[in-house]
């Protein structure tokens, strides 16, 4: 068998890196899944299907999903302020920007009913911007900006619009179970095809590369780690630690 040329040794490093990248966002939906089938089915939800938001509201990290914070607020009793990852973790948050005045969306709460908002304002603020929130019928989803980026925060408002009986379907749902899954299978699928298309004489050396870290993502499925943990260790490769975005 050849030796790896150094091509090669760059292309593992480069799917190893990927691989990582992988398993952050594997573990990720793995965790976050078994965290909300272990919670009962009176655990609120943000639906924005304008720009494919469908999840579950928590109180405990804004690393399993969206975080409510302070937590124990209640819509039509307190002024309600969501914040979700616009950079990885399963980017809840991603296309927040697509939102514009008049855009709706939608919170199943328990106990309170479904409740529909209409986007008011957008802003673009500095992280240390202190929000001052206040209204009862008012929501407020933040996430960072630009992508990518911790510098700038940006604030959705939205004012309750109207108020009916809960969604029992749409609180059952949930789109996300299989994206482990999925993000695995899609790994092996590229890695697989990169491999078989690889000069021969080297393509051992990518095959078992990839059936490797194939074989961890599969892995992280069943036993999930806490994904933070995974990208504190990408960032720490460029000097810094993950803080999210």
């Amino acid at each position: 068998m050849n030796k790896p040329t150094i091509s090669t040794i760059i292309v593992i490093i480069c799917l190893l890196i990927i691989g990582l990248y992988a398993m952050g966002e594997v573990n990720y939906f793995s965790t976050k899944v078994a965290v909300e089938n272990s919670n009962p089915i009176d655990t609120p939800k943000i639906l924005i299907p304008s720009i494919g938001v469908d999840e579950q509201i928590n109180t405990e990290s804004l690393n399993l999903g969206v975080l409510s914070d302070p937590g124990e607020n209640v819509p039509t009793q307190d002024p309600v302020i969501l914040y979700g990852h616009r950079t990885l973790q399963g980017s809840p948050f991603l296309r927040l920007n697509e939102l514009g005045n008049g855009d709706t969306f939608l919170l199943e709460w328990p106990g309170i009913g479904e409740l529909k908002y209409s986007v008011v304002s957008t802003q673009i603020v500095p992280a240390t911007y202190q929000l001052n929130a206040e209204g009862a019928n008012t929501v407020y989803l933040i996430t960072c900006d630009p992508i990518g980026s911790t510098e700038n925060r940006m604030i959705v408002q939205g004012t309750l619009i109207e108020q009916g009986p809960i969604n029992t379907l749409a609180m059952q749902s949930n789109p996300q179970a299989s994206n482990a899954l999925i993000i695995t299978v899609i790994f092996l699928v590229i890695g697989l095809i990169f491999s078989f298309l690889y000069p021969k004489d080297n393509r051992i050396y990518i095959l078992a590369c990839v059936l490797i870290i194939f074989a961890i993502l599969l892995f992280c499925c069943i036993h999930p780690i806490p994904s933070e943990q995974i990208y504190d260790k990408i960032m720490f490769l460029n000097g810094g630690a993950w803080n999210g975005g």
